[in-house]
């Protein structure tokens, strides 16, 4: 367990859209002499009015507000107050959403369900400059640096497969059915394919797939082109 001196508590602010969890975190929070939660908000907006108005030390962030992905708000909270560490709070575990939360800026993540500790441990540390990841998403980085280490290979198992599907003309919805996963981590790992590739756009993602023989099948687009169906008939 990591402690501070109770006479310079953590000052630490609540970004949460469900009411009951909220009041959970500060009754929780609340027990401790090390902390002192000092702002609550369910929202975006109400995130940088806390960063503003009450320049929190820590903002434990949940990164579902409703229908607003809160991961590309990170780096303008935190530009709003460079001093300040972001906790992201959430049910999410795959890999991809870890990623981009620690590459948006990130110091901690902890996964709703966690014990209480844990999150108050990840306040502490972050707010002493380290950095905070809960257990369960730990293997998922340590895996990643690895396979770049080992291999050189610029994309994961999980990103070919999106780009795979993603160039033979699925949406995101349909990749997240295809996969198993939710619309919000297909279009992270579309963010994060565009930002390593070092490309923009769509067109450039699925010439890209084309190119590196990644699309699944073959000539699925072409097939779709009225006319070259026809010509390709005997």
């Amino acid at each position: 367990m990591i402690h501070i001196p109770s006479e310079a508590p953590v000052r630490v602010g609540l970004v949460e859209d469900h009411h009951l969890v909220r009041d959970g975190l500060r009754l929780v929070l609340g027990m401790r002499d090390d902390i002192e939660v000092v702002a609550e908000a369910s929202d975006g907006p109400g995130a940088f009015e806390i960063v503003d108005r009450d320049r929190p030390d820590v903002l434990v962030l949940d990164i579902s507000l409703g229908d607003t992905d809160a991961i590309p708000l990170i780096p303008s909270l935190l530009a709003r107050s460079p001093r300040l560490k972001v906790v992201v709070l959430t049910m999410h575990r795959d890999g991809e959403t870890v990623r981009q939360a620690l590459l948006a800026g990130a110091a901690g993540y902890v996964v709703k369900g966690a014990h209480s500790s844990e999150l108050t441990d990840a306040i502490l540390a972050v707010a002493r400059g380290q950095r905070y990841l809960h257990s369960s998403v730990t293997a998922t980085v340590i895996d990643d640096s690895m396979r770049w280490l080992q291999r050189g290979d610029p994309l994961s198992a999980r990103e070919r497969e999106v780009l795979s599907l993603l160039a033979s003309g699925q949406s995101a919805v349909e990749i997240s059915g295809a996969l198993g996963i939710s619309a919000h981590t297909v279009r992270r790992h579309v963010a994060n394919l565009a930002l390593k590739l070092g490309l923009h756009g769509r067109a450039a993602l699925v010439r890209y797939a084309l190119e590196h023989g990644i699309v699944r099948g073959s000539g699925r687009r072409e097939h779709n082109t009225p006319g070259a169906a026809g010509e390709r008939r005997p």
